[in-house]
């Protein structure tokens, strides 16, 4: 797998008379972590289907490493290869007897021999922390299991971009740590990702781009100033991470020659500066 760009220019998708996205843009660079946020409804889970092909916009392109998506049959299957899309619930996506033919599925369909099959899907297990229940059935996992588990079977297809709706909704918090880790081991066999999600503290910590969707439009960029933007916020119905908000109080702005703000560990640091004799600045 390579990295590659995927983008949005101008679309416009509604259902109905009801409008969802209108003259969406959005860049997804190679390589960065991206953050799709905003309120229920806002058009998330619409652009990411957009993004995955599997919904056509009434009008606007999708591109992939510039070249423009095409809704043929041979357009969209080579679409799909580079761009894998997991939804919320992972039982939407999840119909084999156990695990290991789930995640198998795809790689099956491709037209793969059976050893590039089974190679791909000890690998994706290995990845995914899902080795040891490769023969459970899926109906015996746990909701965080059985989101790995869809996770796994798009990966299977050795994508180059990981779109996730709401990745770490419904989980316990050792199953949202579950689900960074495996995120942070994506990284590594260069899978770009993006998620949507309503976790604005995760989209702070975890993300290079935060793109917030509101009124049919993506107001994207570097996490600490999208979600800093008071007005921005006010009207996508999300509140400020609690980092930049304790920041704020503690009088700590932020700082372009500084590392963001991102957790604990970036307010100690800047307020260890201040006691060594930095003045707070207003």
């Amino acid at each position: 797998m390579s990295h590659l760009s995927l983008r949005a220019r101008g679309l416009h998708v509604g259902y109905g008379d009801h409008p969802v996205l209108a003259g969406a843009d959005l860049d997804v660079a190679g390589g960065r972590r991206v953050a799709l946020l905003g309120a229920n409804g806002s058009g998330k889970t619409t652009l990411l289907r957009a993004l995955s092909g599997s919904l056509r916009p009434t009008t606007g392109q999708v591109l992939l490493d510039e070249k423009p998506l095409t809704y043929d049959r041979k357009g969209l299957r080579a679409h799909r290869q580079a761009v894998q899309l997991v939804l919320q619930d992972p039982d939407d996506q999840l119909f084999s007897a156990d695990v290991a033919r789930d995640v198998s599925f795809g790689p099956t369909n491709l037209g793969l021999d059976a050893q590039e099959v089974a190679a791909r899907v000890a690998q994706t297990l290995v990845l995914l922390g899902l080795t040891d229940l490769a023969n459970r059935p899926v109906h015996r996992l746990s909701f965080g299991q059985r989101k790995r588990v869809a996770i796994a079977g798009a990966l299977a297809m050795r994508p180059c971009l990981l779109l996730l709706d709401e990745p770490t909704a419904g989980l316990d918090p050792v199953g949202v740590d579950d689900m960074l880790d495996a995120l942070r081991r994506l990284e590594e066999h260069d899978t770009t990702v993006v998620i949507a999600t309503h976790d604005v503290d995760l989209a702070l910590a975890w993300a290079d781009v935060a793109a917030v969707v509101v009124d049919g439009a993506v107001h994207q960029g570097e996490p600490g100033e999208v979600l800093s933007d008071a007005d921005l916020l006010v009207r996508a119905r999300l509140r400020r991470p609690w980092v930049l908000e304790l920041a704020q109080r503690l009088g700590l702005p932020a700082d372009p020659d500084l590392p963001p703000l991102r957790d604990l560990d970036g307010i100690a640091h800047r307020l260890q500066g201040r006691s060594a004799g930095e003045p707070a600045r207003p």
